[in-house]
């Protein structure tokens, strides 16, 4: 029967609600008060039921929590008669609970859907020396498997044999697929977008890369249990001290009314909704304005942030390669262009879309005799025109020299964090092309705004290579720039600035930067990312859009300052109350529930002012 009732709280804060309203129809445009007493009767009863509940389940476990404050001081109500504030008590009280808990519950979907994710089955080598498909749970290390192009590599392992271009956007995060050959480190979860590649087993299950990043999340979100409530703490001292309180003054004076009034006046009405109000209030504006905050566990940490580390891939940066940088040598710069489009078009390297759409539209012309180079590019003819599409290894290979001005123009490139497609028709260079993720507009403006609000540390963690790494971080003025960072690495970092008294905010958008979201005190997702790590996150930046960032910390920070205000009107007022009630002779029951009401209404209006709060430019 508890559990039934506890079950329906909600259904009991809205029958409460209409109770309320029902009540004080009947009594201003009926003129009944008999509707206006029954229904408020009616909605105490069901009201307290759940609230008493709860005080019973707190005081088995020796804990006098605000519900049994509440409990005593609405059947305190309903004894001396105020059926109105018993009614208005409970609903209130409910109704602080219901908004609390919308945004809190969020269950572990997370570890759930990283499961899913992972490689069930693999191509192992039988004794025959033929591939079979087995359970992933069987390949043992050192096994050999065989991936084929569109198949996810089952666990951790070094290249045998063949070649191809890995996704591996659920380790590192870095969007650009990553060419792979003999010797090559291959990661469970990746995918083989094309070729094909025979892999020895290094690491399986738990130990493979992937595996370490469920383990990681489960630990993480372990290790994040939920803060006590400020309130939850205050009224370890708040409640037990009103109920001694009463006690007292009901042994030493014998009056039972004056007893309970000290109940009705002491409850925390004010104290119950406060909090909630402003946490309501803080999380639609950030609905409002593209930001998810997942309760007030949230904004309380979220508003102590000192340091910021980020992803770079998606993140930082926009998560699609394009070109950022080009120079033509010669003439005919047309011509050339239509014949690296039409050498494009026939590959399916992830450098070539970002060619084929910076060029856009072109002369397009038949290739012929088409030869993939290992690890260099793609030499093809059209026409009488021999072609060389590819780095610079593949321009010394097919005898392409490089003026001095061009020699310099490559170190630039390279030096600016580019890959390079280079294009050489009939053995002379005729474009240069730098080919990188573009960081996202605005960014830099953000992260000022940032440090402006008191953010002491901005940090770039990315699985890039360093070079590129540090461009981002000298081009926004970040404090730490990390490359080469796998999950567990990334994981690691957070720990240590932790245990350094650092209050961390993690930001990112991949399967691969779930545990670090977990791990950090604050984990924000892009609203573009993966639903692991939008689920594992504490705040989501809808529409991927970073500007939300600054917005949603300043937010947070004045949230925090509001509750601590309604906090403190809250209490003051019970004090003032409690205070006047027993050494003044003008304070009775009607003057102390119109300035009871008269704070909750206060409480309440000072917390809709963060509806209107916008972050100052």
């Amino acid at each position: 029967m508890q559990r039934y009732i506890l079950s329906k709280k909600n259904s009991i804060t809205l029958i409460s609600a209409i109770l309320i309203a029902l009540a004080f129809l009947g009594r201003f445009s009926l003129d009944n008060m008999a509707i206006f007493n029954w229904s408020l009767i009616i909605a105490s009863i069901l009201g307290v039921a759940p609230i008493a509940i709860q005080a019973y389940q707190a005081l088995k476990v020796k804990v006098v929590s605000i519900d049994v404050l509440v409990t005593i001081a609405v059947v305190g109500a309903v004894l001396i008669q105020n059926y109105e504030e018993s009614a208005i008590v409970t609903f209130l009280f409910l109704f602080g609970s219901y908004l609390e808990q919308r945004t809190l519950n969020r269950t572990r979907s997370a570890i759930k859907e990283l499961t899913e994710l992972a490689p069930e089955s693999a191509l192992k080598q039988m004794e025959n020396g033929e591939f079979e498909e087995v359970d992933v749970d069987d390949v043992d290390e050192g096994d050999i498997l065989l991936v084929k192009t569109g198949a996810k590599v089952p666990v951790d392992g070094t290249v045998l044999t063949g070649e191809g271009h890995i996704n591996e956007a659920s380790i590192t995060g870095e969007s650009v697929p990553v060419s792979k050959k003999v010797d090559s480190e291959v990661f469970a979860g990746s995918i083989l977008e094309n070729g094909t590649i025979q892999i020895r087993a290094d690491r399986v299950g738990e130990d493979t890369t992937f595996g370490r990043i469920i383990e990681l999340v489960e630990e993480a979100q372990d290790s994040k249990s939920e803060a006590e409530r400020f309130i939850d703490r205050f009224s370890k001292y708040y409640t037990p001290a009103v109920l001694v309180l009463g006690i007292i003054v009901w042994i030493f004076s014998g009056s039972t009314e004056l007893a309970i009034t000290i109940l009705v006046l002491g409850c925390p009405g004010a104290l119950v909704i406060g909090v909630p109000v402003s946490n309501v209030a803080g999380i639609g504006n950030g609905a409002r304005n593209g930001v998810l905050l997942k309760g007030s566990e949230v904004i309380n940490d979220f508003s102590r942030v000192d340091t910021i580390v980020f992803d770079k891939t998606g993140t930082l940066t926009v998560g699609n390669p394009e070109v950022a940088e080009k120079e033509f040598y010669g003439r005919n710069t047309e011509e050339a262009l239509g014949y690296l489009a039409s050498v494009e078009r026939e590959s399916d390297h992830p450098l070539a879309k970002a060619v084929l759409q910076d060029i856009g539209e072109t002369t397009f012309s038949t290739v012929e005799e088409t030869e993939v180079v290992k690890g260099g590019g793609i030499v093809a003819k059209i026409g009488v025109h021999h072609i060389a599409v590819g780095n610079v290894a593949l321009m010394e290979k097919e005898n392409v020299k490089l003026s001095e001005k061009a020699k310099k123009d490559v170190e630039r490139f390279e030096k600016n964090g580019n890959s390079l497609v280079l294009t050489a028709v009939d053995g002379e260079l005729k474009v240069l092309m730098g080919i990188r993720d573009q960081i996202r507009p605005g960014v830099k403006k953000d992260l000022q705004n940032l440090k402006k609000l008191g953010v002491k540390n901005l940090v770039v963690l990315s699985g890039d290579n360093q070079g590129t790494v540090d461009l981002v971080a000298r081009e926004l003025g970040l404090t730490e720039a990390h490359g080469h960072m796998l999950p567990e690495g990334k994981s690691a970092y957070i720990e240590k600035m932790q245990a350094k008294g650092q209050i961390i905010a993690f930001v990112g958008d991949g399967v691969n930067d779930s545990p670090s979201l977990a791990l950090a005190d604050i984990g924000i997702a892009m609203g573009s990312g993966t639903d692991v790590a939008i689920e594992t996150s504490d705040v989501v930046l809808m529409n991927s859009d970073l500007s939300r960032l600054p917005h949603a910390l300043g937010l947070t920070k004045s949230t925090s300052r509001n509750m601590k205000q309604n906090i403190t009107i809250a209490v003051g007022v019970v004090l003032v109350l409690l205070a006047s009630l027993l050494f003044s002779a003008w304070m009775n029951m009607s003057i102390g529930m119109l300035v009871h009401e008269a704070s909750i209404l206060v409480v309440i209006l000072n917390g809709m002012r963060l509806l209107r709060y916008r972050l100052r430019g």
